[in-house]
């Protein structure tokens, strides 16, 4: 599909390239010491912490999700805004001020204060093995995008190209400037990934020969039986992975997923990490969830036109003058870039497919630097360096070389995730966000244990987080084949899977009487 791009194209993208050059040259001043390597020596502004935030937060999967839910779906994502703002008043409240009073490089140290070290080790590695998922499955997203602008598939080889080329281009970039260096580049890349999808936006209205009233009629009545894809809130009372964005899994499970995104997750959390108190992190933080509302509905708005546009052919020969009315081939999770690389004149084509890369490069520099401060921190520092003084040239130096494995352990749980969902065929937001579910109960069992009571052991902390892994695995549809019969078998949405982890890893936290003598120090 690279052939389709003309001299226009190829002129946008060499400008493209020179800029990141540019900025990467730029952003990427040595880090000296861990402080400015992890934490950009708490200096950061707050306006490039919330764009930072609202970009590792969404990236490629909002850019080829949103549309995906959009044309499958309706507007009811948008509400899972409303439970962002509860768990951001959760985190500014219980979680923010005692990372500042601990001075913490990684959000697990709270639990070292609290329970002895070895619960950070164990945090930080049920951290590193759920981001792993999390980042892979957005790398995944990313790499379908690239995979077709080379090549116009996604084919599993074709997918494992396009993942190589993105895991080592984010790792070039990132590798010497730190969080600093990926907090400016995450500005960059958000503004030209909406810009991006405002254009797509607009092309679209002016291809669809309909005025805005009567596009909305339209979606409002979509045919074929279809409820209307202008629904905003969802009261059905639906368990099912159907019903996930309704109202009681917005106000349950998607409050529990934003607290533990926002204040548990290393990955958002360490960019908030980055001001230079809580305050100036609240502030950031709920600027980065308001930005993001109207962000997302452009995204999905893209959805929704692209459904009149593919399936509303007796609308679109209107507008074709005897030529072929458009029509979608290939797998729903690329008709994004399908409108995209046949549709779009050059120019804008060129353009988008810039936006597309730079929510490629986002989703992971995201991950690299969060999970190298885990493992060189929480890891390699508190466990196997453990008592013995390491200079922070060589701390700095091990946090590259960790961000390298994982830029390769990321590309491996991307193909992973390509086999996942294609087997699964979830749409990719209700995929991006489910792959949470695995690590997130656990930690926030044994969070809110450490939180709000005195009791835990560090026996009760592993059952926690080992209870908090399984229950979600054990209701996967794939993993209930191999041990209930088929009229037993159930669907249910991953945010109730995350409600019930989360309920059992906490009781079984509970359960152990803590005898650590930093209990009273949060």
């Amino acid at each position: 599909m690279i052939d389709q791009y003309s001299a226009i194209d190829v002129l946008v993208f060499a400008l493209y390239f020179l800029v990141l050059l540019i900025t990467g040259y730029f952003f990427n001043r040595r880090a000296k010491n861990t402080n400015d390597y992890f934490l950009g020596g708490n200096s950061m502004p707050i306006w490039t912490v919330s764009i930072s935030v609202l970009a590792t937060s969404q990236s490629a999967a909002t850019f080829l999700g949103g549309p995906d839910q959009g044309y499958r779906g309706d507007l009811t994502y948008i509400t899972t805004n409303i439970a962002g703002l509860i768990a951001a008043v959760f985190v500014a409240k219980f979680l923010l001020p005692r990372f500042y009073a601990l001075k913490a490089f990684t959000v697990y140290e709270l639990l070292g204060s609290r329970f002895g070290e070895n619960a950070k080790y164990q945090a930080g590695m049920v951290y590193l093995f759920g981001r792993l998922f999390a980042s892979g499955a957005r790398l995944f997203m990313a790499a379908i995008a690239v995979a077709m602008i080379l090549f116009g598939d996604v084919t599993p080889s074709s997918v494992t190209i396009a993942i190589s080329i993105i895991a080592v281009v984010g790792f070039t970039y990132t590798v010497y400037g730190g969080i600093r260096t990926v907090i400016y580049s995450d500005v960059v890349q958000c503004l030209v990934y909406v810009g991006a999808a405002i254009l797509v936006l607009w092309y679209l209205l002016q291809s669809i020969p309909l005025s805005t009233s009567e596009i909305i009629d339209v979606l409002q009545a979509p045919g074929g039986g279809q409820a209307s894809k202008l629904t905003f809130v969802d009261f059905s009372l639906d368990f099912s992975s159907a019903g996930v964005f309704n109202i009681w899994s917005i106000l349950t499970g998607f409050v529990l997923l934003n607290i533990a995104a926002f204040g548990l997750d290393q990955d958002v959390t360490q960019r908030m990490l980055t001001c230079k108190d809580a305050k100036s992190a609240t502030k950031a933080l709920v600027t980065s969830i308001m930005m993001g509302i109207p962000v997302v509905l452009v995204f999905i708005c893209i959805g929704l036109l692209l459904f009149i546009f593919y399936q509303r052919p007796d609308i679109m020969a209107q507008a074709t003058n005897g030529a072929p009315v458009p029509e979608f081939e290939g797998q729903t999770v690329t008709i994004f870039m399908y409108y995209v690389l046949t549709s779009l004149p050059n120019g804008i084509k060129a353009v988008v497919t810039i936006g597309i890369v730079a929510a490629a490069l986002s989703t992971l520099n995201s991950g690299l630097n969060s999970m190298s401060s885990v493992a060189v921190q929480d890891i390699y520092r508190g466990w196997f360096k453990k008592g013995v003084a390491v200079s922070e040239e060589k701390l700095v130096r091990v946090g590259r070389w960790c961000m390298g494995i994982v830029a390769i352990a990321l590309g491996s749980v991307a193909l992973l995730c390509y086999y996942w969902q294609q087997y699964t065929d979830t749409p990719l937001l209700a995929f991006a966000l489910s792959v949470m579910a695995f690590s997130y109960s656990g930690l926030l069992g044994i969070y809110f244990t450490a939180l709000f009571s005195k009791r835990g052991s560090p026996g009760s902390i592993i059952a926690a987080l080992l209870v908090g892994f399984a229950i979600p695995t054990l209701m996967q549809p794939y993993i209930q084949s191999l041990y209930l019969p088929v009229s037993w078998q159930f669907d249910l949405a991953f945010t109730w899977q995350l409600v019930l982890g989360t309920a059992a890893s906490t009781l079984i936290c509970l359960s152990g009487k803590n005898n650590n003598a930093h209990v009273d120090t949060i």
